[in-house]
């Protein structure tokens, strides 16, 4: 072969030393810049060699578009950057967050939240690994997840985001990031990035760093914090990812002291790249430049070059990349830039294509489409459901409890919207960037799942808001599933923290008249008011549990029993946020790592030790 990059014998660095040896100025930056689907035209792919595609939340190819569907439309953008002066592959991403979450018929696991209440580092690492599967056979090599945020604040819009507000339970569960990559080889080099095979993707450990410490929990807010406390709490969970050859980092849209992260070269150049080893690219977060000015989107050339000086390597614009092109030209061409800095990002990027696998495998593998949303994806989502769920309270006693309940009951009572509404139940990131209401992918819901799974003479009555009358000798139970509407990021931001469409009254409402189970659906935790804690009787925190209803349906009857601890602390009263457990004042209404245990018919009796 004439041309070094293109023999896949050579040695990545071998290869990414020739191919940048042909690159002109031009085609350097371009590689540097991510940009939106709907405005990736052939000719900015080919005649620009831009680097990268993403579709943001809901970008599709069109509405309901199965995986096949988007295999098709990335291998058409991809066949486009082959034809490239220099051919190098598009790098094509997306927020695979919980599963394919944007592909219609994809496998939606739990959110972050509910995986951190498992404490399981292995079913995460084989979340990670299905999931990675699901995202190749879509043609997509790059997934802009995991989230290993620790969440300080509910009060956050994106806690579900994250899998816990203690640094440790975040720690274990960046085995997400082995599941996306896969396991690097004995002696591989610390903070490389790695890329296993073709059912494998590009990982990315976001938001560094402090996203989830903001004060008051305000999302792109302001983390305040010593250097050591940022270090010990924030950024532990990088280091483990930096272990594991994650290939990217994201940028935080958020601040440390008033600084913006975008343009904190103390952080994102001295501490993550010198300091912490990390080989791979940082990416910045979505239109992360033009919030750097105000208002959002002037002085865009200061922007760039505040970003770029501060470690930026690749840059998701991601609609007006025109300028964005040009500003950095600019940039490099007065000296306000140096060359060196474009070359260290431009190497990086070409680092992660290598190892990814890209310059062999560039197009999407078509005997993958048969594994999406296979049964073992779907069994493994069903017991990630099953681990996940909290058990806050079981009957007035320990003495009484009220779970398992009885499948062959005589009449079940079944309240709520979230009872039966698949989208509520996957929440935000699913099928759209906010999330939102009804059929909205294949999947179970937990209305359906009860109908399934009860006795042959039982009659299960569902009623989304009952009449204020019930009589409770026509029931023997009832199950009341309320919570949250779908949200993303700032949308989410709350603070009373209440149960959405008035479940909390609506679960009072029929507590009061019925034996009730109150079933949570949320994305962290929610007021509750005391006289409902004690007229339940139960209570379970199930998260966001994705496309997998059976899985909530499996342990209420006790099939599966209750495993899954608390992942935050649940408070008293939002009053007392920010509130974490070493404080000398903690007093939740439910402590972190709370979570009562039952005994299931089908679960593997332990082993003695």
């Amino acid at each position: 072969m004439n041309c070094v990059y293109k023999d896949p014998l050579a040695p990545i660095e071998a290869r990414i030393k020739d191919l940048l040896s042909q690159m002109t100025l031009p085609e350097k930056i371009a590689q540097m810049t991510q940009i939106e689907r709907s405005v990736a035209t052939p000719s900015a792919i080919k005649d620009l060699s831009i680097g990268s595609i993403l579709s943001a939340g809901g970008s599709g190819p069109f509405e309901n578009a199965k995986t096949s569907d988007w295999a098709a439309m990335a291998d058409t953008f991809q066949k486009a950057a082959l034809q490239s002066r220099l051919g190098i592959p598009l790098l094509y991403g997306i927020d695979a967050v919980h599963g394919n979450n944007n592909v219609y018929g994809a496998t939606i696991f739990p959110h972050n939240i509910g995986l951190g209440a498992t404490r399981d580092a292995d079913l995460v690492r084989r979340i990670g690994a299905a999931t990675a599967l699901e995202v190749r056979a879509s043609g997509i090599h790059y997934t802009f997840a995991p989230c290993v945020a620790v969440c300080r604040d509910p009060r956050w819009g994106r806690a579900y985001e994250s899998f816990g507000e203690d640094p440790q339970i975040v720690k274990m569960m960046t085995s997400m990031v082995t599941g996306f990559q896969g396991q690097p080889p004995q002696g591989h080099l610390s903070g490389y990035p790695f890329v296993a095979g073709r059912e494998n993707v590009v990982a990315c450990a976001k938001h560094f760093v402090g996203d989830g410490g903001t004060r008051n929990g305000v999302n792109e807010g302001d983390t305040v914090s010593s250097y050591d406390e940022l270090e010990r709490t924030h950024m532990a969970p990088y280091l483990d990812c930096i272990a594991q050859g994650v290939c990217t980092i994201m940028a935080s849209y958020s601040s440390w002291n008033g600084t913006k992260l975008h343009s904190s070269r103390f952080l994102l150049t001295e501490i993550l790249k010198e300091k912490l080893g990390f080989k791979g690219f940082i990416i910045s977060d979505s239109e992360a430049l033009d919030r750097l000015s105000s208002p959002h989107g002037s002085n865009y050339q200061q922007s760039v070059l505040s970003a770029i000086t501060a470690g930026i390597d690749m840059v998701m614009v991601p609609l007006r990349y025109q300028l964005f092109l040009a500003d950095l030209l600019h940039l490099v061409e007065s000296g306000k830039i140096p060359i060196t800095r474009i070359d260290d990002a431009v190497v990086r990027i070409l680092r992660v294509k290598f190892a990814a696998g890209l310059f062999e495998h560039p197009l999407s593998d078509s005997s993958l489409l048969g594994r999406v949303r296979c049964e073992q994806h779907k069994q493994l989502a069903r017991e990630a459901v099953r681990k996940s769920l909290v058990l806050l309270k079981n009957g007035p006693d320990s003495t009484k409890p009220f779970l398992p309940l009885d499948r062959n009951a005589k009449r079940i009572l079944v309240v709520g919207k979230h009872a039966d509404d698949l989208g509520y139940q996957c929440g935000g990131w699913t099928a759209t960037w906010e999330g939102k209401s009804g059929r909205i992918t294949t999947g179970t819901t937990i209305l359906e799942a009860i109908r399934e799974v009860v006795g042959a003479k039982t009659e299960v009555i569902y009623e989304e808001n009952p009449s204020e009358s019930i009589n409770r000798r026509d029931y023997s139970f009832a199950i009341v599933v309320v919570g949250e509407a779908p949200y993303v990021e700032s949308g989410g931001d709350s603070l009373d923290l209440k149960i959405h469409f008035n479940g909390a009254e609506l679960a009072s409402s029929v507590a009061d008249q019925v034996p009730t189970l109150v079933i949570l659906i949320s994305g962290r935790p929610l007021a509750i008011d005391p006289q409902l804690l004690n007229k339940a009787h139960a209570l379970v925190a199930a998260w966001l549990p994705g496309s997998e209803g059976t899985g909530v349906v499996d342990v209420i009857f006790g099939d599966h029993g209750f495993q899954g601890r608390l992942p935050m602390t649940w408070f008293k009263d939002v009053a007392q946020l920010p509130m974490q457990a070493e404080s000398n004042s903690y007093d939740p209404l439910f402590p972190v790592g709370y979570g009562l245990t039952t005994s299931g018919s089908n679960d593997a009796p332990a082993r003695a030790l």
